[in-house]
């Protein structure tokens, strides 16, 4: 086989080679290739023989006789003598043996000419099963050589492309290996190996050339209808529709997904500026899309609290502890409603439950005070009791681990409170109570004293779940603003973390136009920058993971 192998190289001005274009008179002259046919006798004959039986030298000779109708079947305009060789090279090809199966298309690419064939389109295809053969042997090359010159006789023809492309791949010569690709999905969007590749090579030039990567590329061609109409009059196949049907169930899980991010935040961000209506639109937008999200269902109920909806709160707070039964937010809120609507006891069970499952949930101990008064009362008195005191709920968050609301009394502490949270942040809370408070100042230097006092190995843990497109575009203006002139190398060590955020990456596919040109004068401002802990490549590789 080794032999077989090598001889195409040596290339004839006809296409063919010395050795195989020789072989291909022989099988002209034997009329159809007999004297191969000896030779494939004889090595059945030996076979049989090696194993001590004349029962393998008769299955030999059934073998024979079965391949010989296969192998003279006619092929598209080639004569008999050549089909036969084109035929032979396809059974060599399906059984793996390549080199000899590139022999065969080699004699017949050489018999092409001399036998005054005009068929185009049957020696494209022999090109073509040679290219799959050199593909196979790992001679990317001649592969490359043999797909284009299949390509100049039968143009935009599938799998020549789709081998060169490969080939091209192989060599890392992928500007190339693009082009092809993306011209095979023209002629068949369906070619799952083409859209995986593209987005493989995608990533690889992305990285090589940088944002303008696209500019670097060949032209790709336009493919006619008439190639393309072809590949649309066949249905897919039961695996390329499957395949559609599955990516095209994650893109919109991924956008459903995303979605439902943002909807939540816009949520938030209505709670902590007590516009609770809106918010409420929020939540309800988010169980559209999830119905069993427990976190929804508690923020919910919160607006409805606050708002004096006691009933729709104690209804959703009823939903999240059938989804977490063990909710102490939940059971938390649901106290609330049941103590605006005036149901002491009920008011005291729940309470109760909070305590059980955490016993340092002061505000619960408070409340669960405050309503054993008033259910005494009205059991008392034969009424219900005077009004209860509005008692703060927990604030807003998509972990369900949050601890329970903090008193009054912690909301309004003062300015030098706030000043405070905005130099020392002790936690991510306290960060985020910092982050909000500069951000709705617009307070940018703020923002940025804050940064200079946290560790950037800390960031990505204390923006977590508050991250979002505005809170990331107040930082990335306040670090450019403030705080790169003052210290570079703080700032690409923040950027350097900042990016393995659990939710950065959804973030990041929502920022809009004027957020991404903030970014990008950001590392433009970095890049200038000369320092001993980074260099411009540094600053360069950093800025693919955001822009």
């Amino acid at each position: 086989m080794g032999n077989t192998q090598k001889k195409p190289h040596a290339r004839s001005n006809g296409g063919g080679t010395a050795g195989p274009h020789a072989d291909t008179h022989q099988a002209g002259r034997n009329k159809g290739g007999s004297g191969e046919k000896y030779r494939v006798h004889q090595h059945g004959q030996e076979k049989g023989l090696a194993n001590g039986g004349s029962s393998a030298h008769q299955d030999a000779g059934r073998q024979e006789a079965d391949d010989k109708g296969h192998l003279d079947a006619p092929a598209g305009n080639l004569p008999p003598g050549l089909a036969r060789l084109k035929n032979e090279g396809n059974r060599l090809f399906k059984n793996g043996q390549f080199g000899d199966a590139l022999g065969k298309y080699t004699q017949a690419i050489g018999g092409f000419t001399e036998a005054g064939v005009d068929s185009p389109d049957d020696l494209s295809i022999l090109y073509s099963n040679r290219a799959a053969c050199y593909l196979k042997d790992g001679n990317s090359g001649d592969c490359i050589t043999d797909c284009t010159r299949a390509l100049e006789l039968q143009p935009f023809c599938l799998k020549p492309l789709l081998r060169r492309a490969m080939a091209y791949e192989s060599l890392e010569r992928y500007r190339q290996a693009y082009v092809d690709y993306k011209t095979v999905l023209q002629i068949d969007s369906g070619v799952q190996a083409a859209h995986d590749s593209v987005n493989r090579i995608t990533r690889v030039l992305l990285e090589q050339d940088g944002p303008e990567w696209r500019e670097k590329l060949p032209e790709i061609p336009l493919v006619p209808l008439s190639a393309q109409q072809h590949r649309r009059e066949q249905p897919p196949s039961a695996a390329v529709a499957q395949a559609r049907a599955e990516r095209a169930a994650q893109d919109a899980a991924r956008k459903a997904e995303a979605r439902f991010t943002v909807l939540k935040s816009e949520g938030n961000d209505f709670v902590k500026k007590g516009r609770y209506e809106e918010a409420t639109g929020k939540y309800s937008e988010c169980l559209k899309l999830k119905p069993d999200e427990c976190a929804i269902y508690t923020n919910r109920a919160l607006c409805h609290v606050k708002m004096e909806r006691f009933a729709e709160a104690k209804q959703d707070c009823d939903t999240a502890l059938a989804l977490e039964p063990t909710n102490k937010k939940a059971f938390y809120r649901r106290a609330l409603a049941n103590k605006g609507l005036k149901d002491y006891l009920a008011c005291c069970t729940d309470l109760q439950e909070v305590l059980r499952l955490d016993p340092a949930v002061q505000e619960a101990e408070q409340e669960l005070k405050d309503v054993t008064v008033l259910l005494r009362d009205s059991l008392a008195a034969g009424s219900p009791g005077k009004p209860s005191r509005s008692v703060p709920s927990a604030e807003v968050e998509g972990d369900e681990t949050a601890e329970a609301p903090r008193t009054e009394q912690d909301h309004s502490s003062g300015p030098q409170s706030e000043l405070n949270l905005l130099t020392n942040p002790s936690s991510a809370y306290e960060f985020s109570q910092a982050l909000n408070i500069a951000r709705l100042n617009g307070n940018t230097a703020a923002c940025a004293e804050l940064l200079r006092h946290v560790t950037p190995e800390t960031l990505p843990s204390y923006v977590s779940n508050q991250l979002d497109g505005q809170s990331l575009g107040f930082i990335m203006q306040a670090v450019d603003e403030h705080l790169i002139e003052k210290d570079p190398s703080l700032v690409y060590q923040h950027l350097t973390h900042l990016h393995t955020a659990e939710r950065f990456p959804v973030v990041l596919m929502l920022l809009d136009k004027d957020e991404r040109r903030q970014m990008t004068q950001l590392f433009e401002h970095l890049s200038a920058v000369q320092s001993k802990d980074f260099s411009k490549n540094d600053v360069q590789n950093l800025a693919n993971k955001y822009i």
